[in-house]
């Protein structure tokens, strides 16, 4: 089971609210574009919708607000974006409108796929599931691929910042229909901990973005569905929902109760045309606290004792011209930190994301600076430089910081500039 080894890389309506920051606008070749995403019946944020300009492969997510800023290039300005949530449908809207509109309102998806549609393909949800995982070679990318990438990681004791890095990487994707592994560089980074809220234990996030790219389980179905594994769960159908226009099933999975081992459990929407898998979200199954612990915990003192309480993962793929390839992932791990000796404990939750903000063929060989290269092991805070710098990332996109991180950004540019 490879289990372990990818664990222990980790530590309807709705309206958009619109605004454009023209902050750059004047010494750069790009525009901001600002959204907040709500469902109209419930304010509720819509969080990981997924935002791309039409005829290019320049796009962002949605943050946890609901909120995206997208770097829009000037010779752009008169092209549209696309917006696409599960469960809605997707909507394409004019850059030059969307400037002068406060308010979009958008359909919601209305899903008529019944069971006589599933059982036109097969009745058995497991059988849908490994024909999926069999269509990487003939559904997804298989091109060489240079993926830009926006990564951020961040610790909190409760609900308080303790510890934040960010980073814009490149991503040397291999064909899906190889097993070669991807390589990831480093363009540039930057962090800040604050070592006064983490109780003299240093918490860090080991992987980095290789953590999240593992999470493409198309790509490498060896860290959750291996041909040994897939009969320890048992397999279901959900309710139908859709994504862009399109019909998806939805595949519940969960481990058996006779088995004592943690594996995880969720949902697979899966494209009911093609059968390509667009989203999955699942967790792992964290009762049994010495194994989980085992699978996530490299190293600590000796008079603390460290268990996840949660472990969740969200991949999201995105289709151009066809062909599917991986375009969002997020990891959310929740844990409990007892030093002996004391009353109270600690909870800690380590969150990552990466999103593919721009993308390239690469027709030939994918070429490399070793020296940029990170590894499945490096620790990205290591890496990273700080936060004096407000144009820190220029024309690159990222992922719109939630309210939370945003002022602790702020708070650390005031610190710095009283020193």
């Amino acid at each position: 089971m490879k289990t372990l080894k990818f664990n222990k890389y980790l530590l309807a309506l709705f309206l958009l609210i619109v605004g454009v920051n023209t902050l750059f606008a004047q010494d750069t070749d790009f525009i901001e574009l600002e959204a907040r995403v709500i469902d109209k019946d419930t304010k509720d944020a819509l969080v990981f919708a997924d935002v791309l300009i039409l005829d290019t492969n320049i796009s962002t997510v949605t943050n946890t607000d609901g909120e995206f800023l997208l770097k829009v290039p000037h010779t752009n300005l008169d092209g549209s974006i696309i917006i696409s949530h599960l469960g809605y449908e997707k909507k394409e809207l004019k850059i030059s409108s969307i400037m002068n509109n406060e308010k979009i309102a958008l359909e919601p998806a209305i899903t008529e796929l019944d069971e006589i549609s599933i059982s036109l393909v097969t009745k058995d949800a497991r059988d849908l599931v490994e024909r999926t995982l069999e269509k990487k070679s003939s559904l997804y990318n298989n091109e060489n691929s240079v993926m830009t990438a926006f990564y951020r990681e961040t610790i909190k004791k409760r609900r308080k910042n303790a510890s934040l890095s960010e980073a814009v990487v490149k991503i040397h994707k291999q064909p899906y229909n190889n097993f070669r592994t991807d390589n990831i560089e480093l363009i540039k980074a930057r962090k800040n901990t604050d070592y006064s809220k983490l109780d003299t234990l240093a918490l860090k996030l080991q992987g980095g973005p290789f953590s999240n790219l593992y999470t493409d389980i198309i790509k490498y179905p060896e860290f959750i569905f291996t041909p040994e594994d897939m009969p320890k769960y048992k397999f279901s159908y959900g309710k139908s929902t859709k994504i862009n226009n399109r019909q998806i099933y939805v595949v519940n999975f969960k481990q058996k109760e006779d088995i004592g081992i943690p594996l995880y459990y969720g949902k697979l929407y899966i494209d009911a045309e093609t059968l390509a898998l667009t989203n999955a979200v699942y967790s792992l199954n964290v009762s049994n606290r010495e194994l989980s612990s085992r699978m996530y915990v490299r190293k600590k003192p000796r008079k603390v004792d460290v268990y996840p309480t949660e472990a969740k993962y969200r991949v999201n793929y995105r289709t151009t011209n066809g062909k599917w390839q991986y375009a969002y992932s997020n990891i959310s791990l929740t844990f409990k930190v007892n030093w002996k000796g004391k009353l109270f404990n600690s909870t800690y939750t380590l969150n990552s994301e990466m999103a593919i903000t721009d993308w390239q063929i690469q027709y030939t060989k994918l070429a490399k600076k070793r020296s940029n290269l990170i590894t499945p092991s490096t620790i990205i805070s290591e890496k990273a430089s700080g936060f004096s710098d407000p144009r820190f990332w220029g024309a690159y996109n990222i992922i719109e910081p939630e309210k939370s991180i945003e002022s602790a950004i702020k708070k650390i540019q005031k610190q710095l500039k009283r020193t």
